[in-house]
């Protein structure tokens, strides 16, 4: 998360013991490297090199050598690469283990005040708003079929107001959240609230830095999937099933195919 304090003395010796260390950018950990004067050949593994790169890696590993993957600012494989060659490796029978260390997710999680049990770590969301609600709309409906956890993902600073946005036209405006940001750093940040007090700090803050944002379950006594049913039911008596499921689809926020689905189960059940 970027705390030079916060790495382990397993972690210093797991770097200064490999035989190749990976990085997303060499230039970023090299100032951790030279930080604790590591001097371990480093590598680049990236998004855009993994695939190509992992046969070579792969003889290096039945070669003996030790190999050791760090990421920028986060956990390898958790939105950062290193998920193909660790399953490329398994699949070869070669040993895999890890170093754990800082997260923030799990950091921002705890500092929330959200409900830490059951939580989803969904990664960045899609980057343009159109994919963006249409995934919060299937995690909506996932709720209103019983999913009940606090929902996090990880995104870019610049992309948070409009993030925010779509989240309050999906949600709504009751759901707690919370946002932190540059954790472990000198100028972290928790803020707490709805999502318009969210909105609203940010509008008059500019987001920088590392970003995590958190939602948290719905209420308790949430009604959407009762909702959805008696909208439907309406549209159904004057419509048919396809018109009342885009009709329904056109103004609850939720994937059409949802809709139509559960329109076709009222249908039978009539």
């Amino acid at each position: 998360m970027g705390n030079l304090g916060d790495i382990s003395e397993r972690a210093l010796a797991t770097l200064r013991n490999a035989d190749i260390l990976l990085c997303e950018d060499t230039r970023v950990t090299g100032k951790l490297l030279q930080a604790y004067g590591i001097t371990t050949s480093t590598q680049t593994l990236h998004d855009h090199n993994e695939q190509e790169r992992i046969p070579f890696l792969l003889g290096r590993l039945h070669d003996g050598a030790r190999i050791a993957a760090v990421s920028d600012a986060g956990t390898p494989m958790l939105s950062d690469p290193g998920y193909r060659l660790a399953r490329a490796a398994i699949a070869e029978n070669i040993p895999v283990s890890g170093v754990p260390g800082p997260n923030a997710a799990a950091l921002a999680l705890t500092l929330s005040g959200l409900p830490p049990q059951p939580y989803m770590f969904l990664g960045f969301p899609p980057p343009r708003s159109q994919a963006r609600r249409e995934n919060f709309a299937t995690l909506r409906a996932a709720e209103q079929a019983g999913l009940h956890a606090t929902l996090i993902w990880y995104e870019a600073p610049h992309r948070l107001q409009d993030t925010l946005e779509d989240l309050e036209a999906v949600f709504g405006t009751a759901r707690d959240a919370a946002v932190g940001r540059e954790l472990t750093k000198r100028f972290e940040e928790m803020v707490r609230g709805n999502i318009p007090a969210l909105r609203s700090h940010f509008s008059t803050t500019a987001p920088r830095g590392e970003i995590t944002l958190l939602l948290g379950p719905p209420a308790e006594d949430d009604n959407g999937a009762a909702d959805l049913d008696d909208h439907l039911r309406q549209a159904l008596a004057t419509h048919s099933v396809k018109d009342a499921a885009t009709l329904v689809a056109g103004f609850i926020n939720l994937p059409r195919r949802t809709v139509y689905a559960r329109a076709l189960e009222l249908a039978k059940k009539a």
